[in-house]
């Protein structure tokens, strides 16, 4: 059972929320995904996507707090994802062990620039808005351990792809899951980038 592999903190916190049966999505992709290896994972909507993507991102993090830095990043299409995201990973944690920061195009890039360099752990961001973070040397990924980007489907628009590609050259190693509900030949090409050597999880 995926659940019971999960840091003992998270497994508690699924209890304490009565949510203790993963998907078949999950049960097939998180062992993937915590195994380390870059993944591309595809299921239909409502399999479990984006619950996957917040469980392993706190067993990645082992469910504390450490650092300045980012040590995950997530890659939403928009304001009201990376909002929206940043509300469900709160359901699944007590007292703010992990600081989550969301940040979006419409945030003026010095005012997160300010908020990320108190400290964050995981970063909720545009790929548009974390390209100005980087060229603003508002962020750093020394520390980056994981980068998922969250219904991939919006990298078929231009500028977000281009984001994501030069986002890409700004970080020297970490893992990437890229979650979605097909395989377009626009995400199978990022094969021939930085998802060298994945693996395919299909819900």
């Amino acid at each position: 059972m995926p659940f019971k592999k999960l840091h003992p903190a998270i497994q508690e916190k699924l209890t304490e929320i009565d949510f203790t049966t993963p998907t078949p999505f999950q049960r097939k992709s998180i062992p993937v995904i915590k195994s380390g290896a870059n993944v591309f994972c595809t299921g239909a909507k409502d399999c479990g996507k984006t619950t996957t993507l917040i469980l392993t991102t706190l067993q990645k993090l082992k469910y504390k707090s450490e650092g300045d830095v980012p040590r995950a990043i997530i890659l939403v299409e928009n304001k009201e994802r990376a909002l929206a995201l940043e509300e469900a990973f709160a359901s699944f944690m007590s007292y703010n062990q992990l600081r989550v920061y969301a940040g979006y195009d419409q945030l003026h890039i010095d005012v997160q620039k300010s908020e990320i360099f108190i400290g964050v752990d995981i970063l909720i961001s545009t790929p548009k808005s974390l390209n100005k973070l980087f060229l603003a040397n508002g962020v750093g990924t020394s520390q980056l351990m994981i980068l998922s980007v969250d219904d991939a489907e919006f990298l078929s628009q231009k500028s977000s792809y281009e984001a994501l590609m030069a986002v890409s050259q700004n970080i020297k190693k970490c893992q990437y899951v890229m979650y979605s509900e097909k395989m377009s030949p626009k995400l199978k090409r990022l094969e021939n980038f930085f998802m060298e050597y994945a693996k395919v999880v299909n819900g």
